[in-house]
């Protein structure tokens, strides 16, 4: 019957060897002048005013992409024992005060409050203050 060569049962010394041999063989070769460290160069400057030759200079290709708009009268927190007992005409409390403004989230970020209002016996909502970027990014972070 044929030995066959099971690396459990390998030797730690051969191991050894082999990585000392490996080792020499590195050494051996000797970095030619080519292989100094050099800069990298390939990477282009992020210059403001560039734009990719036929790419268009404004937003116009981002403007049809779809996002999700929620106004969001108020939250709250409720045991599923109570939320079991919900019926049609049941009053679920929430945190929002009656009169303050709504908030106005895109994709679940805050971008704008405003106040309810009907038109054409729809819902809707008049914007009252619009988020500014730099408040949205100080929202982030709290």
């Amino acid at each position: 019957m044929a030995e066959e060569n099971n690396p459990a049962e390998e030797n730690p010394d051969d191991i050894m060897d082999d990585w000392a041999a490996a080792l020499a063989e590195q050494e051996t070769v000797a970095p030619t002048p080519e292989a100094e460290a050099q800069p990298a160069n390939i990477f282009q400057s992020f210059d403001t005013n560039a734009t990719p030759a036929g790419a268009p200079n404004n937003i116009d290709m981002i403007l049809d992409i779809p996002v999700a708009l929620t106004v969001e009268l108020g939250r709250t927190k409720i045991a599923i024992r109570n939320l079991l007992q919900l019926a049609q005409g049941s009053v679920v409390e929430l945190d929002g005060l009656a009169g303050e403004p709504m908030d106005v989230l895109v994709n679940g970020c805050l971008i704008a409050q405003g106040e309810v209002v009907v038109v054409n016996e729809k819902f809707g909502i008049r914007l009252t203050d619009i988020i500014t970027p730099a408040e949205r990014i100080r929202r982030l972070h709290k």
